[in-house]
């Protein structure tokens, strides 16, 4: 073993001078944003009676316990001020978590550079170890600082350290996540694709589990990486022990990934890609039907997940009318992105959610262009007859056309899911224009990726960094009493609360322009350099 580890540490060395700039970032934009939000609620809530009655109102919200988590002490402040950071956060720690590494391992191995680098001094597993490491010093450097952060915010220690550690176990398990997926797949994209699957059935397991509960979790939350992270319960008792079920299985999955990893061939995967036909037929020759063909599972997978989770909203808006005679609770539902009745707030909130998850599919796919040109495939394309515009359309086509399906898909689904219990058909047609309001903000996002990747190809991973800056912006903004130009450089705070808002189409054909403007440069700029330059 000790062999097949030579080398580690010099890759550990080059991974964190390749990601030098990123990594500080990340860790940085994940303590500043937890320490706001503890400083920011500390003053919501002065006195017992607040702290109870805005827990409560969580509690008895299905929704926002399927969205957030339960609060299991209710007189508790820290577990109030941490309610949004302990769910979201722990999931975009572990979105960080298997980015590296699969950046570090599979995709490595995919662009072809971990074969010269295997020619030296090498181990069969220094890769994989270095990766990990990588990742685990992230997680591990978030959850310090974090506790030291909510500490300063005047949070007592010993709940900051539970809830620090908590992000950093559940990071270390979806680390061990992406380290199988590795080991499964040929391509980093797959990887990248099967460690989200499993990120996302984590999370609306326990979202399912912990609003089908009373006070209790059920099995299904115990059966999730994210259920057990809040199942630590900071500010709320920290039951420690149940680090151990976290580590437990972050070593588990480090170790099958290992075993893995030693059982196969340097650049192939375990799940073996399938022998494509001969010859392509005739809806295949084009760049737009080769871009959809290849983005054909993705799409599909993602379709099902959408409808599944608009399915559970859609079920669990019509339970929630019954609130509307608390003031406190229209007010909490209003913070979190509605503007009239309790049900329309509740479906126009989650809509929202469903335009950042539409815009990560959309920022996915515009990186395709950038993954085939360093890939090495995109000259062979482009040594035929196809055009460099042609290509650009084609793979544009996919991130702009695939959200418009997403949203239609999750908004029909939510509104035929609350239509038969209402008896409304009309909530169809509302949710789904809820839905739909939220494309040209998607656009805009993926505007963003095409120009960056037109223009400096290498900072094209800097749209995943714009979705979280985004989505934390509508998260803790008016949490945090952020001014209005701050809140204003997200394109989703321009986007109509529907239903129940006021619809404007002003904002909407002023994103539309900006993203078909944004498209337009990114397209000249690629026209204008060589390609795989960086």
């Amino acid at each position: 073993m000790t062999e097949g580890l030579a080398g580690t540490g010099t890759l550990l060395r080059l991974a964190l001078r390749r990601d030098r700039i990123m990594l500080p970032l990340w860790v940085a934009l994940f303590v500043v944003m937890a320490g706001f939000s503890a400083d920011a609620t500390l003053g919501l809530y002065p006195d017992m009676a607040a702290r109870v009655e805005a827990a409560e109102v969580i509690n008895n919200t299905p929704s926002l316990v399927a969205l957030y988590g339960r609060i299991y002490d209710v007189t508790s402040l820290g577990a109030i001020a941490m309610i949004k950071m302990g769910g979201i956060g722990s999931a975009l720690l572990a979105v960080l978590a298997f980015m590296l590494v699969v950046r570090h391992t599979r995709a490595e191995e995919e662009v072809g550079r971990l074969e010269l680098l295997a020619g030296g001094v090498l181990g069969e597993h220094a890769p994989l170890a270095a990766g990990l490491a990588t990742a685990t010093g992230a997680a591990l450097a978030t959850g310090l600082l974090t506790t030291v952060a909510l500490t300063a915010a005047g949070l007592p220690f010993t709940g900051s350290l539970a809830f620090g550690l908590a992000w950093t176990a559940t990071g270390l398990v979806f680390a061990g996540v992406g380290a199988v997926s590795a080991q499964l797949t040929t391509t980093a994209r797959a990887a990248r694709g099967l460690a989200t699957a499993a990120l996302g059935v984590a999370y609306v397991t326990r979202a399912v589990g912990d609003s089908a509960g009373d006070e209790n979790p059920t099995w299904l939350t115990w059966s999730s990486p994210i259920g057990w992270g809040q199942q630590v319960r900071p500010y709320a008792g920290d039951r420690w022990p149940v680090f151990l079920l976290l580590v437990a299985f972050a070593v588990a999955c480090s170790a099958i990934a290992f075993v893995l990893n030693g059982r196969r061939d340097l650049g192939a995967g375990l799940l073996a890609d399938r022998p494509g036909h001969a010859a392509a037929p005739r809806l295949l020759r084009s760049p737009l039907a080769l871009a959809w063909r290849l983005e054909r599972g993705v799409l599909i997978s993602w379709v099902a997940g959408f409808l599944l989770f608009g399915v559970i909203l859609g079920n669990v808006a019509s339970n929630v009318s019954g609130m509307l005679d608390s003031p406190q609770a229209r007010e909490m539902i209003t913070k979190l992105g509605g503007v009239q009745g309790l049900t329309d707030a509740f479906i126009a909130t989650e809509l929202g959610f469903m335009g950042i998850m539409g815009a990560a599919f959309g920022i996915q796919a515009a990186l395709r262009m950038h993954a085939e040109e360093t890939s090495l495939r995109l000259e062979s394309v482009l040594a035929t007859a196809t055009s460099r515009v042609r290509w650009s359309l084609g793979q544009l086509s996919v991130a702009v056309v695939g959200p418009v399906i997403l949203a239609s898909v999750f908004g029909l689904a939510v509104g035929v899911a609350n239509a038969t219990h209402t008896g409304v058909p009309a909530d169809v047609a509302r949710a789904l224009a809820g839905a739909l309001v939220q494309l040209p903000a998607i656009w805009v996002l993926v505007g963003l990726v095409v120009a960056v990747y037109g223009l400096v190809p290498r900072l094209s991973g800097a749209g995943w960094a714009m979705l979280v800056v985004f989505l934390l912006l509508g998260e803790l903004g008016p949490l945090l009493e952020l001014p209005s130009w701050a809140m204003d450089l997200s394109p989703f705070a321009h986007v109509p609360h529907l239903p129940g808002g006021d619809f404007r189409a002003l904002p909407l054909l002023w994103l539309t322009a900006l993203a078909l403007a944004l498209m337009a440069v990114g397209v000249a700029g690629f026209l204008r350099r060589d390609v795989s330059e960086r």
